[in-house]
């Protein structure tokens, strides 16, 4: 049994397919890249497993693969941005129970935080959007020369601007690299079965939980 101590004093989410449904917007501006440099585009149905490592892979990701070069890379990448700037709050929702277990974290004084792979802007774009409330003590995206998860820098980031105790630390996402980037920092995890990804990826990455609804983290936190 754990002391009371280590009950969980910050919580670090991870944000597309964890706090927000953003694949039909991540979707159409794949798809609208693709038409711009003169490629077939994909099912939205089929971005889940496109999606992940932030946009570079994405992109690498919805091409041809005898078209993946470095040059054209770039240019996907520009109309994409261009497109999802603009559209990125289009169809995104929260998922259900989100709002509520953000509010009952805060209410319980437990600091929270968001680590991605989508491009700083963007992250900071959607959480002042969607989570206005929440006082969020870092909200981390991907920045030029900080490699992405499942490197665990991102988390290193967040707990040098809010120092934790690992043991007081829980890390919240719905993928493989989330799993991945917990288990290299060193901090309790927990899958999100709601999210882009099967259960079974968050088992083969060794998911410390795995939590069907948004409320369920709440006794994971609780847990003494």
């Amino acid at each position: 049994k754990k002391s009371v101590t280590e009950m969980k004093k910050l919580v670090i989410f991870d944000l597309d397919g964890t706090l927000l449904n953003t694949i039909d917007d991540l979707g159409a501006a794949a798809n609208y890249a693709l038409e711009q440099c003169g490629f077939p585009t994909h099912q939205i149905s089929s971005y889940p497993f496109f999606v992940g490592n932030g946009v570079k892979r994405l992109l690498e990701r919805v091409l041809p693969e005898d078209a993946r070069t470095e040059a054209l890379a770039e240019q996907m990448r520009m109309h994409f941005m261009q497109y999802y700037d603009i559209h990125n709050v289009d169809k995104t929702v929260p998922y259900a129970g989100i709002v509520e277990l953000l509010e009952q974290l805060a209410s319980r004084g437990v600091k929270m935080a968001v680590a991605s792979n989508k491009y700083q802007s963007a992250v900071e774009k959607l959480i002042a959007h969607y989570f206005p409330m929440v006082e969020w003590v870092a909200v981390e995206g991907q920045k030029e020369d900080v490699p992405v998860k499942p490197d665990p820098s991102i988390v290193f980031e967040i707990l040098l601007k809010n120092p934790t105790p690992k043991a007081e630390v829980l890390y919240v996402g719905d993928s493989g690299v989330d799993m991945e980037t917990a288990r290299r920092a060193c901090v309790e995890s927990v899958g999100v079965t709601w999210g882009f990804r099967p259960v079974k990826e968050l088992q083969d990455f060794y998911a410390d939980n795995i939590v069907n609804v948004a409320s369920e983290i709440l006794s994971i936190v609780d847990k003494e």
